[in-house]
């Protein structure tokens, strides 16, 4: 934790743990404010879980949560009155520290020039000089500046941003890119299953972003707050500005945790736990070890979600466990799905139905996890063909919850997506609509596809193709199918590989005699277990397309 003096009054930080409050409270502050919303981060805590800690050491913890460079003068305002209120000194927090600072520049002002505020904010390592010219531009960001200039930018540097900027450099090593991403931590998502299922030690799944981003590709640390498409430029965290010639656009998707009444204020504990998040995917594996009987319920919420099949594969390992163990017979498995079918691909069902069978778990769709309450260990469910109905209250002992899920909020209110809030592309060249210097790919796009990191495999060189094509570099333009792939971990030691494009049409990546994707497989195992991580990291992430050569077809211009 490395916090930042602002002023006597505040200091800022960038996110902490829950086991951090102690040491911050030794530290001498007396209050907390929060500025990120929930749901930004695969390892964020809740601030329901920093507010409870927070609450036992006897520090009040204040949740005003502001979108990634939305930051307004209302919001300013809001801030400076909780400082008012708040016994000093006061510990302020966001992803990064940026937008708690933000909160206090624009209304420093009342008492500070500009020269002062951009001083006390350096000497914090904060550069704010963005937002001082917003302030003498009453308030706007001026368009005619940029902090920035490159050829190509890419905005966030999970599985797609970094594969397409390893995929550009392969193609073009003098090609100008910078990569735009707030966070210090890159996480291989696709292991924490087996996290959860006891195979994976959680730290394996972790590497730091600078590691992964290629060389030569210039990283500027930082959250987006706008996009000006028209004027070809992005703003970031301290309305710094960043001018393009093209922009790819992968963010990933937002958990929406807070979505379910409840749900935030008893994650980790009382038997509560998720895949989805890095730091309960052990609590995963801690829960199921420990329990012998009683009832363990896992739930789905509505698509699109990322990785679909992950709600389901914490239950097949989970009982896969219990069965090996001898106590399978005395829990009782439920699986709560808000969709009406076990799996979107009807091929793959008839096998994934033998492991329901064999570990005697009860299937019940069209059911949305709506309220939690941990203490009383007890989830209530909506009916989702008869919404009037009462609610379904079950009691458990472990529930392996998935949260809803959504476009990061800073997208949704941005220009480049459709009605729903998602990035508007021609699902073939994976290009935006509406503004051909953009390309986009990953979970936060509107394609018809399965939103996970094999799809991403495929669709980070169909990107990287086309857009050096609008460029004058390809000759030929690729075409992305749709393809993407679930490894259905049905049991340790058996994968049942769904592989499979737009439409539902199956795509097997190898001939059925050698691995057939429809049966539960040792080989699909092996595949999961040992090759995908380093074709993830040593192939996708280092520009090398190891089955993952996109189609081309010519183009007469």
């Amino acid at each position: 934790m490395q916090y930042a003096n602002v002023t006597q009054q505040l200091s800022v930080c960038p996110q902490i743990s829950v086991d951090e409050l102690e040491a911050i409270k030794a530290a001498g502050f007396k209050s907390i404010i929060c500025n990120r919303p929930d749901g930004e981060g695969a390892d964020q805590p809740t601030f329901a879980e920093i507010e409870a800690k927070a609450s036992s050491l006897g520090m009040p913890c204040v949740y005003q949560p502001v979108v990634s460079g939305k930051v307004t003068q209302q919001d300013a305002i809001k801030f400076e009155a909780n400082l008012q209120k708040l016994e000093g000194p006061v510990f302020a927090y966001c992803r990064t520290g940026t937008r708690s600072i933000t909160l206090w520049a624009m209304t420093a002002t009342k008492t500070l020039s500009y020269e002062e505020i951009l001083g006390l904010s350096q000497k914090a390592g904060y550069d704010l000089s963005g937002v001082v010219r917003r302030l003498k531009n009453g308030g706007e960001t001026p368009s005619d500046h940029a902090d920035h200039s490159h050829a190509v930018v890419i905005v966030g540097a999970g599985a797609g941003g970094v594969a397409v900027a390893s995929s550009l450099k392969s193609r073009c090593p003098d090609l100008d890119i910078a990569i735009v991403e707030p966070n210090e931590v890159h996480y291989y998502q696709p292991g924490w299953t087996l996290v959860g299922g006891g195979v994976f030690n959680a730290n394996d799944t972790v590497r730091t972003v600078a590691s992964v981003i290629p060389n030569n590709v210039k990283w500027i640390k930082a959250g987006v707050a706008a996009f000006a498409p028209k004027e070809n430029m992005i703003v970031v965290d301290g309305c710094r500005t960043i001018k393009y010639e093209h922009l790819v656009v992968c963010p990933g998707i937002k958990l929406d945790w807070n979505k379910v009444e409840g749900l935030s204020e008893t994650l980790g504990e009382n038997g509560v736990t998720s895949n989805y998040r890095f730091d309960l995917a052990p609590y995963t594996w801690e829960l199921v070890k420990n329990l012998k009987k009683g009832k363990a319920v896992f739930t789905q919420p509505p698509m699109p979600i990322k990785c679909a099949g992950a709600p389901q594969k914490a239950m097949y390992m989970s009982c896969d466990h219990w069965f090996k163990e001898g106590v399978l017979n005395d829990i009782n498995v439920e699986f709560y799905n808000t969709g009406a079918v076990l799996f979107g691909v009807k091929e793959y069902v008839p096998a994934l139905m033998e492991y329901i069978k064999k570990y005697h778990a009860n299937l019940n769709f069209e059911h949305q996890l709506v309220k939690v309450d941990g203490k009383a260990k007890v989830a209530s469910f909506k009916k989702v063909a008869e919404p009037d109905a009462p609610l379904v209250e079950t009691e458990f002992d472990m529930l392996h919850a998935v949260p809803p899920q959504s476009p990061p909020d800073f997208i949704k209110v941005s220009p480049i997506v459709d009605a729903n809030g998602w990035i508007d592309v021609d699902q073939s060249t994976l290009q935006h609509k509406s503004f051909p210097n953009i390309f986009a790919l990953g979970d936060a796009i509107n394609a018809p596809n399965a939103k996970t990191a094999a799809a991403a495999r495929m669709q980070a060189p169909v990107v990287a193709n086309n857009l050096l094509y609008e460029r004058g570099v390809q000759t030929d333009k690729a075409i992305y199918n749709g393809y993407g792939s679930c490894p259905l971990t049905v049991e340790r030691g058996k994968v049942i590989l769904a592989e499979f494009g737009y439409g539902g049409k199956i795509l097997n990546s190898m001939p059925t005699w050698v691995l057939d994707g429809t049966k539960p497989s040792r080989l699909a195992w092996y595949l999961k277990e040992k090759l995908l991580p380093p074709i993830y990291w040593e192939g996708m992430l280092k520009g090398r397309e190891w089955l993952a050569k996109p189609e081309t077809q010519h183009i007469n211009k």
